[in-house]
């Protein structure tokens, strides 16, 4: 990142690389297209830096932080990053996004900021029993607890007031829709690629938490929907996570700006190629 450099068109920024960066690079490389793997813990730069040497970067860091921060110092370079640092800020802070959907006219839970875990105690009893509650930041539902009575909030508080870090005491707490199936809709470039009811081995459909998906065809209106969650936090490709509503319809629950997409893959079967569709966005994005 110090300095430009010939070299490849794409760059798939992860320090890990699972399943999913591999079949993105597969997919890269059977196309022809000049790629590479870029472990973000090798770069480094500065104020002054010149040209980045890619023309784009498929931003999938794992670490929240160090995903935002490569992309701001790319974008600074002069290269196209997708997701965004701005998208990524906003997908990777739930009270963000919920200031996003909420300014977007869309269906979500109830979401309250609360700025201290007495603050959270207040809030749960404004929302109601049950209800949800969140960390700002997270993923794969960790450190998500279902909070069924005062009493539980109350215990739960009280581990979260003990946490080391400050901003782990500032939580965000959500009103609780149960009894749904929860729905996830890859969309890329503004387009609903696939989708899956998920149903988790507990309350959470999680796949990582050992929830199975089913694959679907969303509706016109579910579509309309994951594509609008996705344009209003700027994400270019995003898993938009959704739970259906006592009435059939559906609520936004988060954007996810680096989606994992095996299981969603694996609900399709050969219905669909996520890579494959995905790679099609990037491509557009390059010409």
């Amino acid at each position: 990142m110090s300095a430009p450099v010939a070299g490849a068109a794409v760059a798939v920024l992860a320090s890990r690389v699972g399943v999913e960066e591999k079949r993105i690079l597969a997919e890269l490389q059977r196309r022809g297209v000049s790629c590479e793997q870029v472990d973000v813990r090798t770069l480094w730069t500065d104020t002054r830096a010149p040209a980045g040497r890619w023309r784009l970067a498929i931003n999938r860091e794992i670490g929240f932080y160090r995903s935002v921060h490569t992309a701001r110092a790319l974008q600074a370079q002069g290269v196209r990053v997708c997701n965004s640092a701005e998208a990524t800020e906003v997908c990777g802070d739930k009270w963000r996004s919920a200031l996003a959907f909420d300014r977007a006219g869309l269906r979500t839970p109830r979401t309250v900021l609360a700025l201290s875990p007495d603050a959270a105690l207040d809030a749960l009893d404004a929302i109601g029993y049950p209800a949800v509650l969140k960390p700002l930041v997270g993923s794969w539902g960790r450190m998500v607890a279902f909070v069924p009575d005062r009493r539980t909030g109350r215990t739960l508080l009280e581990y979260v007031a003990a946490l080391p870090h400050p901003q782990s005491r500032v939580v965000c707490v959500q009103e609780y829709i149960g009894g749904g199936r929860e729905m996830r809709v890859l969309v890329a470039g503004g387009e609903p690629v696939a989708a899956m009811w998920r149903r988790g081995a507990d309350w959470r459909g999680n796949v990582a938490l050992g929830g199975r998906g089913t694959y679907c065809e969303p509706s016109a209106d579910v579509a309309t929907t994951a594509v609008a969650a996705a344009d209003c936090v700027g994400a270019d490709i995003a898993g938009v996570d959704l739970i259906e509503t006592d009435d059939g319809g559906v609520r936004v629950l988060e954007v996810n700006h680096r989606v994992e997409f095996a299981g969603l893959q694996a609900a399709a079967a050969d219905r669909v190629d996520v890579a494959a569709r995905l790679v099609d966005h990037v491509l557009r994005e390059v010409r």
